[in-house]
């Protein structure tokens, strides 16, 4: 499987998952200490509304504060919906994995680009889901393939200060319990 095809597989399970939020989930805790259901859809979301117009070729002081603050208004469900397609089609541009985006950190690879997007989309997938209580197994190859990746990542992970250390886990753990420990999450 590409990495365009798990991405569009781990949004399209995000997307599941916003559309099982009940209404009185949306401000329940979620992994993320700082957020609750709302603010972790609301972030994920945000990134999905970015993500045409960096793969465009676009800056972020092209984009500016457009997607700042609530892009959820009153339909999180409805919002996701609209900024998830452009995105997932921003990526399956034939070539778009090969240009370069402008992040907030300087210039990188879309590929590079595109795993970030991956990662954000299946580990708050995971975290969505404990959040609202269902299943959150990530897909075995999409976490085997993130896990791999971010292994080799680990020092730029740390000095990003967005993950915690990582937990250890039995030997036996499954691909969805060490990629999540390798970001500092407890299974």
């Amino acid at each position: 499987m590409d990495p365009v095809e798990m991405f569009e597989r781990s949004a399209t399970r995000f997307g599941d998952l916003v559309r099982r939020v009940a209404d009185d989930q949306w401000s329940a805790p979620t992994p993320c200490e700082d957020w609750d259901v709302r603010d972790l859809v609301n972030h994920v979301t945000a990134e999905q509304c970015w993500a045409p117009h960096l793969v465009a070729g676009e800056t972020l002081d092209d984009v500016g504060d457009r997607y700042d603050g609530d892009v959820l208004g009153d339909d999180p469900v409805g919002a996701w919906a609209a900024a998830v397609g452009p995105s997932i089609a921003a990526f399956a541009e034939p070539g778009a994995t090969d240009r370069t985006v402008h992040l907030s950190y300087g210039d990188e690879v879309c590929s590079e680009y595109l795993l970030q997007m991956l990662t954000d989309a299946a580990v708050h997938g995971w975290d969505l889901a404990r959040a609202i209580g269902v299943d959150p197994t990530i897909d075995s190859d999409i976490a085997e393939h993130l896990t791999t990746a971010l292994e080799e990542r680990q020092a730029m992970l740390r000095a990003s200060g967005l993950f915690a250390e990582a937990v250890t886990v039995a030997p036996e753990a499954g691909p969805t319990e060490r990629l999540v420990a390798l970001l500092g999450r407890r299974p």
